[in-house]
């Protein structure tokens, strides 16, 4: 049993999902001249516009998103500051002209942000994105104008939560993930060993943690190629092989382990996800779904009817296809679930420790206190926190 649902993302190839992100992920910083307000403003009693929320919750704790912000900005020149329960960004206004705050548009609302200013009777926008890193509170969301800059205070849900950047993105995913998953490794389990592979590096280089690739050190231990040893040998064989290399590398933290995809796999096999429990798993499926909601639908039933090991992943990430060269995309999608996967439940990554610690039982997610037998069917029932 998986530890709290499945957390489901759908990314479609034919979405570019770095247009626009690194307009904001490397700005053109400005220096902060002296205060002079010229107005203070609030949207608590506003009305605001409502935004299409990017990640919603289930009954069943599935969380699903479009995977990437939709970002637009005429501006490069903005200061961002994370000050722990309020954030804080700071926006270049036009020079030269008297400004009113009627000339001043900010919409907000939970992880969306639109600013406009109004030029010669027209809103021109400085910065639209609906992807936040993560929640505000709209209602105490306050902005004015401080000489040729546009401040915005946003009260954040999470004021625990470090913001890197004020949008989410690959850089901003990269950085702030480390606060959340606490040295946890990271498994990238599918059908797919190729698309296993490439995402898993992607992540690897992104959180600086040590790429492991199960297939390498299997053909490496073997000195013949997975395809021969299946022929050689059967599945079961190189399964059983890949379940042990997995054991080995259940103590390890700071990885991001890639596994075999296919019937020779361990990680399509319910039975053999005793030391994949150790970190935190992404299934990368492809799938036929055309949109988010069918993809979540599908991952719901894959859950509740167990057929195959990979329903035991935390989170899964649904593609549309697959194109290599978008497998930074994918790493990108799968640590957006992740993060809202563990911001819902921070004790996971102590938990996985805890998991680790007890010497991966299979116990997960209902541990069990030290010194229960797994292969004992009368183990102490309690629960062990």
């Amino acid at each position: 049993m998986a530890a709290s649902g499945l957390a489901t993302l759908f990314y479609s190839h034919s979405i570019n999902p770095i247009t626009g992100l690194s307009t904001l992920s490397s700005p053109a910083r400005i220096r902060s001249s002296p205060r002079v307000f010229t107005g203070f403003h609030s949207l608590r009693r506003r009305g605001f516009r409502r935004f299409s929320h990017n990640v919603t919750a289930d009954p069943f704790f599935s969380f699903s998103c479009n995977c990437f912000s939709a970002v637009s900005t005429t501006t490069l020149d903005y200061e961002f500051t994370d000050g722990g329960r309020e954030v804080e960004l700071r926006l270049r206004l036009r020079t030269g002209e008297i400004l009113s705050p009627k000339d001043i548009s900010v919409d907000a609302d939970g992880t969306s942000l639109a600013v406009k200013e109004k030029r010669n009777g027209l809103l021109i926008t400085l910065l639209e994105t609906n992807q936040l890193f993560e929640k505000i509170m709209p209602s105490e969301t306050i902005w004015y104008i401080d000489e040729d800059q546009l401040v915005v205070n946003m009260k954040k849900v999470d004021g625990d939560l470090k913001w890197p950047d004020i949008v989410e993105s690959w850089e901003s995913l990269t950085a702030g993930m480390m606060q959340l998953l606490k040295g946890a490794s990271i498994y990238i389990v599918g059908d797919s060993t190729e698309i296993n592979q490439k995402v898993s590096r992607e992540l690897a280089v992104g959180l600086g943690y040590s790429p492991l690739d199960s297939k390498e050190l299997l053909e490496s231990f073997s000195k013949q190629t997975i395809d021969s040893w299946i022929l050689a040998e059967g599945p079961e064989s190189v399964a059983e092989a890949e379940s042990s290399v997995l054991e080995s590398l259940s103590s390890h933290v700071r990885t991001v382990v890639s596994t075999l995809g296919g019937k020779h796999g361990a990680a399509g096999r319910a039975d053999k996800w005793r030391h994949l429990y150790s970190g935190f798993t992404v299934w990368v499926s492809q799938t036929e779904a055309t949109d988010e909601e069918s993809a979540k639908e599908e991952a719901r039933r894959s859950k509740q009817e167990r057929e195959i090991g990979y329903s035991n992943a935390d989170v899964v990430v649904k593609l549309q296809g697959w194109d290599p060269t978008h497998a930074k995309s994918v790493a990108q999608a799968s640590l957006s679930a992740l993060k809202q996967l563990i911001i819902s439940d921070k004790g996971l990554p102590g938990k996985k420790s805890l998991y680790i610690r007890l010497g991966c039982r299979g116990d997960w997610p209902n541990i069990k206190p030290p010194g229960w037998d797994p292969s004992s069917e009368t183990g102490t029932p309690s629960q062990f926190t």
